[in-house]
């Protein structure tokens, strides 16, 4: 996995970002199993509850093209000061197609990097407790 190629790939998704009332661009690149990567970036809607971030985007892309199996996802976001994650809703969305230890990484506009994991991020994660629960 080449982090340096999601992560130009995430900047690239970020520059068509429809962002108008937050004015907070985001751009994510997903890698599937078979090294294809799908970026996604937010659109933001007048009614903030419709709108869809960068990362559920480039997972849904994915999905669309038959693609449910996944080895990374990167988020850039240019307008932050400080690495921002992915937001709850694209935890639990993503969370259905990856294992605990899928690399999750992102970065702010000064570079600054952070990477972590999906359990990390979403450590209780029903989906993947029942499925444990099942195999006891």
């Amino acid at each position: 996995m080449d982090i340096e190629e999601l992560y130009k790939k995430a900047k690239e998704a970020s520059e068509n970002s429809y962002s108008p009332y937050s004015r907070f661009r985001v751009g994510a690149a997903l890698l599937s199993s078979d090294e294809e990567i799908f970026t996604g970036t937010n659109v933001e809607n007048r009614s903030f509850g419709l709108t869809i971030c960068a990362e559920r985007s480039a997972l849904v892309s994915a999905v669309a093209r038959g693609k449910t199996r996944f080895k990374a996802l990167f988020v850039y976001c240019p307008d932050a000061e400080s690495p921002v994650s992915p937001c709850g809703a694209c935890r639990q969305v993503i969370s259905e197609f990856v294992p605990e230890d899928f690399p999750v990484i992102f970065r702010d506009k000064n570079g600054k990097t952070v990477k972590t994991t999906m359990g990390e991020l979403f450590p209780y994660d029903s989906l993947h407790d029942l499925a444990n629960r099942d195999s006891m």
